[in-house]
C-alpha cells in the first residue's frame, strides 16, 4: 500500500522468542503494512532483515521514528538465561544473599561481599572496604560480562555504590549499574535482584540494538531509534543500553498498549500469547495498571515499574512434558516445535521416522540447536563444548543418536542448554495445532510423527496411559484442551488478584482451582446450578500469533465477550510506536530527629528545619531531574507534573501530628523525538 508523498510513517519492530514482527503506521496510527519472520537467535539481524524486506521498502524514506519492543529480556529471565555477572554486595550478610537466591542470577559469574553500607537514615554503618573491592574486581573482571553494585540502604545514601562504580570505570571497560540508579524503594535484596538481572541482560539488549541499528542503516532509515520499557513507555536506545532491566516485560507491555490501541476498549482483560509466555493485564478506564510490586517475571520480582502483568510460562513453543502426579504439563521451558524444526531442516522427517520405528526413550523427539552465545560465554567454553558448538553450526543434532555415540559431548550439550546457549526441540501446543488442522504454516507430517512418538513416550517411558496409541488427533486434542484450561485458570487468578475487594483472600490457588472447575464443568455439561461470568462491560482482548487458536473457546467457557482485533498478531510491534516517553524521579523525606527533615539525595542526605522547605527543594530537584531524564530518553514537547505523599498520624485533637515520611514524585511526559 503506497502512501501520499507528504505523509510521515513510523516503523514498529518486535523481536520475540519465535517471530520478529514489523509494521508501518501513518500519522493517524493506521497500519499501512505488516510483516512477520522467524526470529533468528544466533544472529538477530537475519530475522529483522527478513521482516523488513517484506514491507514496502519504497516507503522507508518517509519513516520519521523507529521503535522496538522485545521479549528477549523477559524470556531470558523466565528461562533462567543470562550473561555472567560480577555482583558486588556492600554490607549484605550471608543469610540475605542465600534467601534471595542471588547465585542463580549471576549465572557463571561471581557474588562478591564487601564491608560497608548505611542505615535507614543515611548514616554510614560500616566503612567501605575499597581495597578489598579493588582486589576482587581485578580478579573477576575478565570472567564476567557486566558489573552490578548494590549497597545496604543506598537509596538513603548512595556514596558507597558511587565510590565502587568509579573504581569499576577506572579499572575496566565493563558496563556497570548501581542499585540506587534503578530503584528508589527500600528492600535491599529485591534491589540486588534487580541489579543482577540488569547486568545479566546487557549483552542481550546490546546485540539487539546493534542489529537493528545496522539494518536501519542498510535501508537508509535515518530516524531516531526507541525501545519500549516495561511500563509501555519509550526510551532512546542509548538509555535502554544503560538500563536494560527496564525492558523486562517490554514485549508484553508493547502488546498491551498495542491491544488497547487496536481494540479501543476502555475496560478489558488483555491476554497476549506468544511463543514462550502468556501475558495478562487489566485495563481499567482506558489505562493499564502500573506496578512496582506485583509484577513477577518467572520466579523473580524485580524492582522496576511495569504494566501490572502476570506472565505465565505458557506459549505456542512451550514444552509438553510428563509431570509425575499430574500426567501431562505444559511449560515453562520453551523448546523448538518439531513442526518448525522440520520446516527449517527437512532431514528431520527421516530421523523422526527412524525414532518411531525404534523403542522410544526420554530423548526421543529431542534435537539440539544453537541459540545464542555472547563473547564472554564463548570464551569460557571447555574444549568439548567448543567442539559441540561447532557441530551445531550447520544443522541440529539428534540427542538420541548423539548420546549413544558421544556420551561426553551429549553431557556438554546439556550444559550449554542450562546456560541458554543451546535449545532443545520438543512437542508443543503449536505441533498439536498442526495435527488438528488449526495451524498450517509449518510441517504437518513432522507434527504427526512427533505426537505419535510423544504418546509412546508417555506410555512406555513414564507409564501414563490416558491416551490410546495411534490416536494422534486425540493426543493433540488433549494438549489443546490443557492449554485452554491453563488460560482460563490464569485469567481467573489475575482477575481475582486485580480486584481490591478480594484482597482478603488468603489462598488464591485454591479459590482459582475451584472457580476454574466450576466454569469448565458447567461449560462441558451445558447445565448446572451455577452460572459464573465476568462484568458485562469487560471484554477479553486476545492478541499474539496463537490468539485465534484458543481465545474464542476461552471466552465461551468464561462467559465473557471477546475480540481478536485485526493485526492482533502484530500488536507488539504496533504498541512499540504508539507510546509516549515517561520519566519519573522521586525523593524521600524522613525525620531522623524531631524538627529535622532529611532529603535523601543522590549526593547524600540534606537536612531542613521545615517540612515545607524540604518539599519545595525536593520538588525543584525532581522536576529538573525528570525533565533532564526525558530529554536523555529522547523526548520533546515535555510536560512535568509533581505530587507529594505525606505519611503522618494525628493521634488525637490534643496531640501533635506524628510525621513518618514524605515522598515527592515528579513525572515528565513527552512525545518521542522524530526525524524532521
Amino acid at each position: 500500500m503506497l502512501t501520499s508523498s507528504n505523509i510521515s510513517l513510523r516503523l514498529g519492530l518486535d523481536t520475540g522468542g519465535t517471530y520478529t514482527d514489523a509494521v508501518l503506521i501513518d500519522d493517524s496510527s493506521n497500519v499501512i503494512a505488516q510483516a512477520k519472520a522467524l526470529t533468528t537467535h544466533t544472529d538477530l539481524s537475519n530475522g529483522i532483515r527478513t521482516a523488513l524486506s517484506k514491507l514496502p521498502t519504497t516507503e522507508f524514506g518517509k519513516v520519521v521514528l523507529a521503535s522496538i519492543s522485545t521479549t528477549l529480556a523477559t524470556n531470558a529471565v523466565v528461562e533462567g538465561r543470562g550473561a555472567p555477572v560480577g555482583l558486588f554486595l556492600i554490607g549484605y550478610n550471608s543469610s540475605q544473599i542465600e534467601r534471595s537466591k542471588l547465585h542463580t542470577l549471576v549465572h557463571s559469574g561471581r557474588i562478591i561481599s564487601i564491608d560497608g553500607g548505611h542505615d535507614a537514615i543515611g548514616h554510614e554503618s560500616k566503612p567501605f572496604d575499597i581495597n578489598a573491592a579493588r582486589n576482587m574486581l581485578i580478579q573477576c573482571k575478565d570472567k564476567v560480562s557486566a558489573i552490578g553494585i548494590s549497597s545496604q540502604f543506598a537509596v538513603r545514601n548512595p556514596s558507597h555504590e558511587l565510590a565502587l562504580k568509579k573504581l569499576v570505570k577506572k579499572h575496566t571497560t565493563l558496563p556497570v549499574t548501581c542499585g540506587h540508579e534503578l530503584a528508589s524503594s527500600l528492600d535491599a535484596p529485591r534491589r540486588a535482584i534487580t541489579v543482577a538481572i540488569n547486568a545479566s541482560l546487557i549483552p542481550y539488549i546490546s546485540d539487539l540494538i546493534i542489529s537493528v541499528t545496522n539494518i536501519l542503516n542498510e535501508y537508509s532509515i535515518q530516524s531516531p531509534l526507541m525501545v519500549v520499557k516495561g511500563d509501555g513507555s519509550l526510551v532512546s536506545a542509548e538509555v535502554a543500553l544503560e538500563r536494560p532491566v527496564e525492558t523486562v516485560m517490554s514485549g508484553p507491555a508493547a502488546s498491551i498498549i498495542g491491544a488497547h490501541h487496536l481494540s479501543q476498549t476502555a475496560d478489558a482483560i488483555v491476554a497476549d500469547m506468544g511463543g514462550t509466555t502468556t501475558d495478562i493485564a487489566v485495563i481499567a478506564n482506558g489505562q493499564p495498571r502500573i506496578s512496582t510490586g506485583k509484577t513477577f517475571i518467572g520466579d523473580w520480582q524485580p524492582m522496576v515499574e511495569t504494566i501490572q502483568i502476570s506472565s505465565l510460562g505458557l506459549g505456542g513453543d512451550s514444552e509438553v512434558r510428563y509431570q509425575g502426579g499430574l500426567g501431562v504439563a505444559i511449560g515453562p521451558r520453551r523448546v523448538i516445535p518439531i513442526s518448525l524444526l522440520a520446516e527449517l531442516y527437512p532431514s528431520t522427517i527421516a530421523m523422526l521416522e527412524n525414532q518411531l520405528a525404534e523403542p522410544v526413550t526420554s530423548r526421543s523427539n529431542r534435537f539440539a540447536l544453537q541459540l545464542h552465545g555472547n563473547e564472554m560465554q564463548l570464551s569460557q567454553m571447555s574444549t568439548i563444548e567448543k567442539d559441540v558448538w561447532h557441530r551445531l553450526e550447520d544443522e541440529p543434532i539428534s540427542l538420541e543418536t548423539f548420546t549413544r555415540a558421544f556420551p561426553d559431548q551429549a553431557r556438554a550439550i546439556a550444559s550449554l542448554v542450562r546456560r541458554g546457549m543451546v535449545i532443545y526441540s520438543g512437542l508443543t501446543p503449536s505441533d498439536a495445532a498442526h495435527v488438528l488442522g488449526h495451524a498450517k504454516h509449518w510441517s504437518y507430517e513432522a507434527a504427526v510423527l512427533a505426537t505419535n512418538i510423544w504418546a509412546r513416550q508417555m506410555r512406555h517411558v513414564y507409564g501414563w496411559s490416558a491416551i490410546n496409541l495411534g490416536d494422534t488427533v486425540g493426543a493433540a486434542q488433549l494438549i489443546n484442551d490443557l492449554v485452554i484450561s491453563k488460560i482460563v485458570s490464569s485469567l481467573i487468578r489475575v482477575s481475582l488478584t486485580a480486584e481490591d475487594a478480594y484482597s482478603s483472600i488468603s489462598n488464591y490457588d485454591s479459590i482459582t482451582a475451584t472457580i476454574t472447575n466450576l466454569v469448565t464443568n458447567t461449560h462441558r455439561s451445558q447445565n448446572g446450578l451455577f452460572s459464573l461470568s465476568f462484568d458485562p462491560h469487560v471484554r477479553l482482548v486476545g492478541v499474539g500469533a496463537p490468539a485465534y487458536l484458543y481465545y474464542p473457546e476461552v471466552s465461551k467457557i468464561l462467559h465473557i465477550s471477546s475480540v481478536v482485533p485485526p493485526h492482533a498478531d502484530a500488536a507488539n510491534a504496533i504498541g512499540a510506536v504508539v507510546g509516549r516517553i515517561v520519566q519519573r524521579q522521586c525523593r524521600v523525606i524522613t525525620q531522623p530527629a524531631l524538627g529535622i527533615y532529611r532529603i535523601h539525595d543522590t549526593s547524600g542526605p540534606q537536612d531542613f528545619s521545615e517540612l515545607e522547605h524540604a518539599i519545595k527543594h525536593a520538588t525543584k530537584v525532581t522536576n529538573q531531574e525528570a525533565y533532564d531524564a526525558a530529554i536523555h530518553a529522547g523526548a520533546e514537547s515535555i510536560k512535568v507534573m509533581s505530587s507529594t505523599n505525606i505519611k503522618s498520624v494525628d493521634p488525637d485533637d490534643l496531640s501533635p501530628t506524628v510525621f513518618f515520611e514524605c515522598t515527592v514524585i515528579s513525572t515528565a511526559t513527552g512525545l518521542p523525538m522524530m526525524r524532521h
